[in-house]
Order: C-alpha cells, then structure tokens, then sequence
C-alpha cells in the first residue's frame, strides 16, 4: 500500500509553483513539492517546447519517486505585446512630454516607439491609454496620423526596451490563441498536461477554442481563464461558465483598471467561481519581496491570508520559484501563511453552494448526496471523507463545500488524480481500489491509521455508487457522474 507520502502539516489551500532557472533541477522539484507544491505551472512565455518537456519529464519523474499524484499547468503567453527598442534605453519620460508611436520595426528618430503587435498604431484612437511598465508610466494618444499615433505622457516614469505595453481601453483585434499559443497547446496535449491557462481571455468563445484544440489533439486538460482585461470582467459569468476553472492575474488585470478597484474584482471573481463551482487561482506578487528575502512583508502575508479568507482554492508563486532566491523557503512560508488562516476557518460548518446558473456540472442525485455527505461528516466529527470518482466532479463538490473534514480523493485515473490537485481541501492519492466498495473500506482503514488521521472507531465517510459495488466491471459506468451512496464506517483497525 503507498503510504511514503507526507499528507499532514499541508495547507488545504493549494499552491501552484512556477518552474524556473531557479528550481528546474529534479532534486529541487523533489523538495518544493515535499514542502507543499501541488501543482507545477510552466510559463511557455519563457523557454522552448523542448526545454519545457524537460520539466515535464522531470515532474513526472518526482512524482513517482514520491508516489504522490503532482499536476502540471501550462500556461500559454497570448497576445502580450512589447515595445521595441528604446533610444536612450533607459528612458525618463516626463510629465507632458510628447512622443510617437509608429508602425514598422525601427523607429527613425528619438522620440519614436515601435511595438510588437503591428496593427497598434491603426487600432489606437485619440483618449487611449498607453500603460508601459507594468503601469507605471502612462501615455495618452492625442493625435492620430497616418502611420503615427502622438502620445502625450500623463504619469512620469522610466521606460526600457522590450518591456511589456498594455492598452485598458483598446479594442483590439489580436486573437486571444495565436499561432505559438496553438503550437504549445498542441505540444500540451500530447504531453498529457493537465491544466492549460489562456492569457488574455475576452470573450466565452476564446475558451471553446482552446478547448477544441486540445479535445482535436486527444487531451481532456481542464481549461483555466485568465482574467486579466477589462473586457473579461465584462463578460465575467459567460467566462467562468465556459472554463474548468479560473486565474486571477492581478499583475496586468491591475494595469487593465484602476488599481483601487483591483481588491474589489478580486473578490467578484471569486465568487463568481464558486457560484459556478469552479476552481479559483490568486495569481501574481503575493509573495514577491522574497525574491530576494527570506522573510515576507506583512502586507503580502495578509494578502495571502485575505485570498484564502475569501475563498481562493490556490496562490500561485510566480517570480519568487522561477527566478527567486529562496524557492523552498517560499513554498514554505506560503504553507505556513494558509495553515495559520485555515486554522481560524476550521470549525466553520460547511459551505451550501449557490445554485449553478448557467449550466449542469453535477447529477440532481450527486449533488444532494455530496451535500449531505458533507453535513454528515461535520455532525459526526469524521476523521476522514473519502470520494471516489472517475472524471473528479465529485471530489470538485466537495471541495467547494470547504468542509475542514480532511477529503481524501481516490479514482483508478492518474488524470483524475492528477486533476484533484488543484481542488482545495482534496488530497489524492494512489492505489485504492475506488470502484469495489468493501476493498475501498479495508484500503481506508489501513490507510487511515497508518497516516494518523484515524483510530480504532473513530468513523469515514466513503462518498460511492451503489451500482459500483459489483467492483471494477462497472467502472465505465462512473462516467455518468451519478453518486447515490454514502456510507459511514467505523475504523476497525488491525
């Protein structure tokens, strides 16, 4: 029976860690994972396809030394534009001063800006606003000519070469997968990727594409929205409704509106997840100044706790893994971070979802006997729930109701596994036989033990289907979602 695996002292809250230079050797993934990672995001904005397929093969390798199910992020780069190169680089641009911005690669005179998505300048209107250094510095177009768009600069900064641009109030007509986003979701697909992100979503559309990519090429990876333009926020419920699940990336999403409205959204969009009961990632500097410290600011410690204090399935570490210093002590702080503020939510009871407005994701049977799963757990004082599923909408159920009863998912799928990663509150693991009911009992009664999540007597809620009992032959029927038993058992022990 596996067992090696260290489940206690994790958070329920998961965290998703960003691969880099910093921590790409197999011996470091080994130790972020072990520290708390649960999913592993690849930023295909940096490094080729085949270096990328490196960390895959070096994930996968981890995860079965430590026989413990990890599940990868691919995270597509989208239409991100850039400015070309900066006379002067780098460039003070102060308040009122007037510069150009001009269609072609090289720019002929100082006071003129190229940039790498070509139809800029004929898209640009008079009274839009050029944001350039993640926001920092902002320019307004005031005139418009052939070929040439006159800004004039309304908030004063530094700006240098190939740094990104962003454009709030732009319509722009740059497709949300372009041609390098569709090679690597293909490249995702055939790698068995578990999660594909899409950069700069717009409109539900965008999602179906991608997902229609991925299906074309024989992958059933969930498909994560990333919120990060006004007109997202627009279109927010239609958006949530057509992914599997949903980043918050506050880094351009801050630029895209007002920054003091950023808080605000934040919650909006978490919300709307769970109304849809969708997975929910907070995304970008939260834990940032440990780059190059050992020790997080107290603003970026509240940060992490107010995102899980409102509901946030995963905080993800960009910067701080790839790149950063200190990745370990990172992962670790993160842990502690939401360890200390679930501590504070623990004997809350759990959570009723709200009615899903657009669509059906759970069977009407599923649903109440998830439900009553839940409630029977926290009533009984259960040591464990145990949900066994096939395609993982169960062990999604469950962990919308954010029971602090520990839930334990199982399924014959390393996918479905692999899945439950990104779950708040799941724990998956290998080896249970979920679809023969008294060998799942027995598996659960040993393993329970043997964890020290249980004792002789103490009770488990097994969450099943009656028509499974027969054992693996019916397995394929779990792809109908439905299950209609719940079963409470008392620890035997040895």
């Amino acid at each position: 029976m596996p067992i090696s695996t260290e489940f206690r002292g994790r958070a329920r809250t998961k965290i998703v860690a960003t691969v880099g230079p910093a921590c790409s050797a197999p011996e470091r993934l080994k130790a972020l994972a072990t520290a708390g990672v649960d999913v592993f995001r690849l930023n295909m904005a940096h490094g080729s396809i085949e270096e990328q397929q490196q960390n895959v093969d070096a994930i996968r390798r981890v995860s079965d030394e430590l026989d413990q199910p990890i599940a990868i992020l691919v995270d597509l780069a989208g239409p991100k534009f850039r400015l070309g190169e900066v006379a002067g680089d780098p460039l003070f641009c102060a308040t009122d001063a007037e510069f150009y911005f001009v269609a072609g690669d090289q720019p002929a005179a100082a006071d003129e800006f190229t940039c790498s998505y070509k139809p800029l300048v004929k898209e640009l209107e008079v009274g839009n606003h050029v944001m350039l250094a993640d926001g920092t510095v902002s320019m307004e177009v005031i005139e418009k000519k052939s070929g040439r768009a006159k800004v004039k600069v309304v908030q004063e900064g530094t700006i240098r070469s190939r740094q990104g641009i962003n454009l709030p109030d732009v319509r722009l007509s740059a497709p949300a997968i372009s041609m390098a986003d569709h090679q690597h979701a293909e490249w995702a697909a055939k790698a068995g990727i578990d999660f594909v992100s899409l950069s700069f979503v717009r409109k539900p559309d965008e999602v179906h594409a991608l997902r229609d990519i991925l299906q074309s090429n024989g992958s059933d990876a969930l498909v994560i929205a990333k919120i990060e333009k006004r007109e997202a926020l627009e279109r927010l419920d239609q958006i949530v409704a057509a992914a599997d699940g949903v980043m918050v990336a506050r880094g351009d999403l801050g630029v895209e509106i007002d920054v003091a409205q950023m808080p605000i959204e934040q919650k909006r969009i978490i919300r709307t997840c769970h109304r849809h009961e969708k997975p929910v990632i907070i995304a970008t500097q939260m834990l940032d100044s440990m780059h190059d410290s050992l020790r997080p600011t107290r603003a970026e410690t509240t940060d992490v706790a107010n995102a899980i204090l409102d509901g946030g399935d995963a905080c993800m570490l960009s910067g701080e893994t790839a790149i950063g210093k200190y990745p370990l002590e990172t992962v670790r702080m993160m842990n502690r971070i939401a360890l200390a503020t679930e501590k504070s939510m623990a004997d809350n009871p759990p959570r009723t979802p709200d009615a899903v407005p657009v669509g059906k994701r759970l069977h009407d049977v599923t649903r109440a006997v998830v439900k009553g799963a839940g409630t029977m757990a926290h009533t009984l004082r259960a040591k464990l729930v145990v949900a066994a599923s096939y395609s993982g909408r169960t062990a999604m159920a469950l962990s919308q109701q954010r029971s602090f009863v520990p839930t334990i998912g199982v399924s014959t799928s390393e996918e479905t596994l692999r899945k439950m990663c990104l779950f708040w509150g799941v724990t998956p693991i290998r080896g249970a036989p979920a679809f023969d009911t008294q060998g799942l009992i027995r598996f659960m009664d040993e393993w329970s033990i043997a964890k020290g999540f249980a004792e002789k007597g103490d009770r488990i809620v097994i969450v099943g289907g009656s028509h499974l009992t027969a054992g693996a032959e019916g397995a394929t029927e779990m792809t109908t979602g439905v299950h209609d038993i719940v079963i409470v058992h008392e620890v035997e022990g040895a």
